[in-house]
């Protein structure tokens, strides 16, 4: 394995791409849902592509790591990795000989995570995978640009937002989701299993309020609200974009899938079989 990682000749993302086609051949269907996440793998020294003092959710603290960003396939029939990219810093991408030191080739520019996220999105979209719906958390649901972006391509969102997000309401105001939430009725809460957990059913209230003074195309737009039994101030939100005969369970069996801890963790060398890669938009360069 390490001769075929370090030494073969071979192209990852042809790899990837096989992955992919494989994922969707074996558990692909219409109505799948596309998860976008990132991790952190620690990482010692500095001449790894990437590697920097930030912030990673796997130790749960600043620490010296590359980012990993990755785009999880989810079905009925099951769930897998189907993209990855690496993340950048500016502090990378701001010195060019560190860069061909680690490989990273010279037009590889500094992109967000958000852009990278769109990256992987558009590759799914190119290559004709089947899917319905896209999900991630906060820091990608709250960017208001990636939700236009996704509207523009007829697809449909269920995007976890940040509580100081503002809406358009259905009255052409413009409100804060924790805002807009905390005026609906008690009726307007419905008990729902959030999926299982390692504890058993993740039972939480969940609410939907319509947003938006216009719905075209046979398509609407809610905020859609996350409420804990055991303690009712703890509220998530999301925004969400899909058909007008979307239900309110449709939309919480969307936010509910993460992207499998292990399917990632467990991966000492994020993507073992395709290597994360530095990418400039559209291209296809292993580093």
């Amino acid at each position: 394995m390490q001769r075929l990682l370090n030494s073969a000749d071979w192209n990852a993302d042809a790899v990837r791409d096989d992955v992919r086609d494989f994922v969707v051949e074996t558990i692909g269907a219409k109505n799948a849902v596309l998860i976008g996440d990132d991790t952190g793998f620690l990482k010692k020294g500095s001449r790894s592509a990437g590697v920097q003092r930030q912030y990673t959710g796997t130790a749960g603290r600043t620490d010296n790591s590359r980012i990993g960003m990755f785009l999880a396939y989810a079905s009925a029939k099951g769930r897998a990795l189907i993209d990855r990219e690496l993340y950048l810093p500016a502090s990378w991408t701001d010195d060019r000989e560190r860069c061909r030191a680690a490989g990273v080739p010279d037009e590889v520019p500094f992109a967000t995570k958000n852009e990278h996220f769109r990256w992987m999105l558009q590759r799914a979209i190119d290559a004709g995978v089947p899917f319905a719906w896209v999900t991630a958390d906060e820091a990608y649901g709250q960017v208001k640009r990636l939700r236009v972006w996704l509207e523009q391509r007829g697809v449909g969102y269920v995007l976890a937002t940040r509580v100081n997000d503002t809406v358009i309401t259905v009255g052409w105001r413009e409100v804060r989701v924790d805002e807009l939430v905390a005026t609906l009725p008690r009726q307007a809460w419905k008990r729902l299993s959030g999926g299982k957990g390692s504890h058993g059913e993740r039972v939480c209230d969940w609410a939907r309020v319509a947003i938006r003074p216009v719905w075209e195309d046979g398509v609407g737009h809610w905020v859609l609200a996350r409420r804990s039994v055991s303690d009712p101030t703890e509220i998530a939100h999301y925004v969400c974009y899909g058909p007008v005969v979307t239900r309110l369970k449709d939309l919480v069996s969307i936010a509910r899938p993460q992207l499998p801890p292990r399917s990632v963790q467990q991966v000492e060398s994020p993507c073992r079989a395709a290597p994360l890669t530095a990418q400039r938009p559209g291209s296809h360069i292993a580093a």
